[in-house]
């Protein structure tokens, strides 16, 4: 039996200035902002941008073509998708965007398919954002809904 073994790695990522990394973690081909910290076991791929001051929590995964605003929180095991299924087939000519703004909390557990997520947003733990999310509000649940008006500005 043959095994292909990959060690973790960190691979042609652009960092700012003073970011902490705490291993193992996988980043390759990213741009990592300035005071960010990213927490163990996190992989964040090629074409991703993380913005300055940004925390991301363990056992997070964040896939290719993602932005992540400034001053946001990323709960652990976040795990972001960057392709969808149409007519029960997973389409895989390209992959799709994801946008989040800035001062953006996402709870721990939750799920983002591409989508656009606006500044001032709270994401309640476990979520599954499969739709757009407004600036300024809060939701929760799976499929995630507008709990509120986020009062925080």
């Amino acid at each position: 039996m043959k095994i292909n073994k990959k060690k973790t790695q960190i691979k042609k990522v652009k960092f700012g200035k003073n970011v902490t990394i705490v291993e193992p973690v996988n980043l390759y081909e990213c741009e990592i902002g300035d005071n960010c910290f990213i927490g163990p076991f996190v992989e964040i791929q090629k074409n991703a941008i993380i913005g300055k001051n940004t925390r991301i929590q363990s056992h997070s995964f964040i896939c290719e073509n993602v932005k992540i605003g400034k001053n946001c929180f990323v709960g652990h095991g976040v795990n972001f998708t960057n392709d969808k299924f149409y007519n029960n087939k997973i389409l895989k000519k390209s992959y799709l965007s994801t946008y989040v703004g800035d001062n953006v909390l996402i709870g721990s557990g939750s799920t983002i398919l591409p989508v656009k997520i606006e500044k001032n947003v709270t994401l309640g733990a476990g979520s599954v954002i499969t739709k757009n999310c407004k600036s300024n509000k809060i939701y929760i649940g799976n499929p995630a809904k507008l709990l509120k008006k986020n009062d925080k500005k």
